[in-house]
């Protein structure tokens, strides 16, 4: 395929390629004011609204914070994979890599309402047997709750409260100096490659505790609502939806940018054609993830396991599932075949807006199903569940659902915008810049 024009570093902005902020103040502020009035009304929800509000709406806020820290997450893979494997074409969007990972430590903030056990009461059942048996804790566990106690060392409040703490600094940590790594670069009059070493160096060791994150919050927040239940693969479950979305949300920041006359000479259809690759790599991935996570528990068919899918054929979420296995992957795979539309940046970001459609799908299936069963009816009784008298959903609450995504949603678009203002839209001074700027592939 013939290569457009040919760049050289005359087509290099010798001072960077910088937003105009005065065109996307608009949005920023629409952004900001949105997640601000959504936060009041939130809190509201959360502490201080009748029974029968705060007890949905926890399940609401849980979802919406968890589905965008898995975009913000996927940031922070997407760089240290970028830095890790020494990767000459993404330099151009390296950048946009770092500013939607730099989001993570604002995102995390929106999860500090689970902190709170006037939130958790209602999310963490575990939490509420452990208060309430303060004292005589291991003796009647023992007794009442063979399963609790024996998840004891890992299932207790300090250690969980420690874990959470450790998410929300440890990645925040790793993104903030990568990026400031890489900043630093763009005003360096002799930008040599030393700090590619750097950079790569420090994404090696610190991509453990990527994985520990990614793995971890899954388990605190998500696998503990229900603490009988577990999965052996529900670490790479999430790993895989949050590098396949965020790609989706790096791919709609570029256009966006290029829509605005940003990234002219350094970004085309080869890099469209790179990350459409890697987004069917993990629709491809996800699907056989879930797969063998959804075959390991009909095979081994255990009371702990089989809850999580029982729930969700109960009641409507079964179409909700099979619409989920087709939209989130039959269909993304048959249209990400075409090597012509991973190179033509309209039709891609269509297919990132749909890929992102149906990540909320996802997460609200992991979610909210568990709502109605905590929070509506009575628990689970005798053998073959004949006494499954459960609402498997909450009438209404679903307005609670689309406040909280749209609060936290905002917010994360406003900090993905004031990132991108803050530097040079891409790294011009690295030293493969040019290397990337001429990909073919």
């Amino acid at each position: 395929m013939a290569h457009h024009h040919h760049v050289t570093s005359a087509d290099i902005a010798i001072n960077g390629d910088h937003l105009d902020k005065s065109k996307v103040a608009p949005i920023q502020m629409a952004a900001l004011v949105i997640a601000a009035i959504g936060t009041v009304a939130s809190l509201y929800l959360l502490f201080f609204a009748p029974v029968k509000l705060r007890a949905p709406f926890a399940y609401s806020w849980l979802f919406a914070f968890y589905f965008f820290l898995t975009l913000a997450i996927g940031g922070c893979f997407w760089t240290l994979l970028h830095n890790v494997s020494n990767s000459g074409w993404g330099t151009s969007v390296r950048r946009v890599f770092e500013n939607v990972g730099s989001t993570y430590p604002w995102m995390f903030l929106f999860g500090l309402p689970l902190l709170c056990p006037q939130v958790q009461q209602y999310l963490y059942e575990w939490m509420n047997i452990h208060r309430s048996a303060e004292g005589v804790r291991s003796e009647w566990l023992h007794q009442h709750n063979h399963l609790l106690y024996n998840k004891y060392w890992f299932m207790n409040i300090p250690f969980w409260y420690g874990r959470v703490i450790f998410w929300g600094l440890g990645l925040s940590a790793v993104i903030i100096g990568l990026r400031r790594l890489s900043t630093a670069q763009d005003t360096d009059p002799n930008p040599g490659t030393a700090r590619l070493f750097k950079a790569r160096f420090h994404s090696t060791y610190t991509l453990v505790i990527f994985a520990l994150t990614i793995t971890f919050t899954g388990f605190d927040f998500m696998m503990g609502l229900d603490y009988r239940w577990f999965s052996t693969m529900w670490g790479v479950y999430l790993f895989a939806g949050a590098a396949l979305n965020s790609m989706a949300v790096i791919v709609l920041v570029t256009t966006w940018l290029k829509s605005m006359g940003h990234l002219k000479h350094v970004t085309g259809p080869e890099h469209y054609h790179l990350m459409g690759k890697l987004m069917f790599a993990f629709t491809v991935f996800w699907a056989y993830v879930t797969f063998s996570q959804y075959f390991l528990i009909w095979y081994s068919n255990q009371t702990e396991e089989t809850s999580y899918f029982l729930i969700r054929n109960t009641g409507n979420w079964n179409i909700a599932m099979i619409a989920l296995m087709f939209g989130h992957f039959v269909i993304p795979f048959v249209i990400l075949l075409q090597a012509w539309l991973k190179r033509n940046p309209k039709w891609l970001s269509l297919m990132a807006i749909y890929t992102l459609c149906m990540h909320v799908l996802d997460h609200y299936l992991i979610t909210i199903p568990e709502r109605g069963v905590s929070l509506g009816g009575e628990h689970m009784s005798g053998p073959g569940f004949e006494g499954f008298v459960q609402k498997v959903s909450i009438p209404g609450a679903f307005l609670g659902d689309i406040l909280a995504f749209v609060t936290i949603g905002s917010a994360f678009v406003f900090f993905v915008i004031r990132a991108l203002g803050q530097h040079s839209l891409y790294p011009n001074r690295d030293p493969r810049i040019l290397e990337s700027a001429n990909v073919s592939n």
